[in-house]
Formats: structure tokens, C-alpha cells, sequence
């Protein structure tokens, strides 16, 4: 996901089938609690996420 890889491109590097492939990525969403919205990228927010817990970054700020 951090390369920008579409779920068929990860199946085809990891050797792996859909149906392994979306329940896995579809787990990852769940628990960073990125729900699906139509002005957002879940998988950029995904690796932003990943980012910021292992680089130590301040949360991203939310629009209220």
C-alpha cells in the first residue's frame, strides 16, 4: 500500500489471491478507523498513519 500498489497489483507481488488480499486491506482501514469518504485517499491516509506512529509526527490536523 505504501507504494501506491492497487489491491491486484499486491496479489500479484505477494503471490496472494483477492480474497486474501481485500479482507487484509479492508482490516487495516478498519483499524485505523478510515472510513470510506468520496475526498479522501484511505490508502495515503493509511501510510500517513504508519508514518506518523513510527517517526513520532504530531497527529494530522482535522477540519472542523
Amino acid at each position: 500500500m505504501a507504494e501506491g500498489l492497487s489491491n491486484a497489483a499486491i496479489c500479484e507481488r505477494l503471490h496472494l489471491s483477492v480474497k486474501t488480499v481485500e479482507p487484509a486491506v479492508g482490516s487495516v482501514f478498519a483499524k485505523l478507523r478510515l472510513q470510506q469518504q468520496p475526498d479522501t485517499n484511505r490508502r495515503v491516509l493509511a501510510v500517513l498513519a504508519h508514518l506518523r506512529s513510527v517517526e513520532g509526527l504530531a497527529p494530522a490536523r482535522t477540519e472542523e
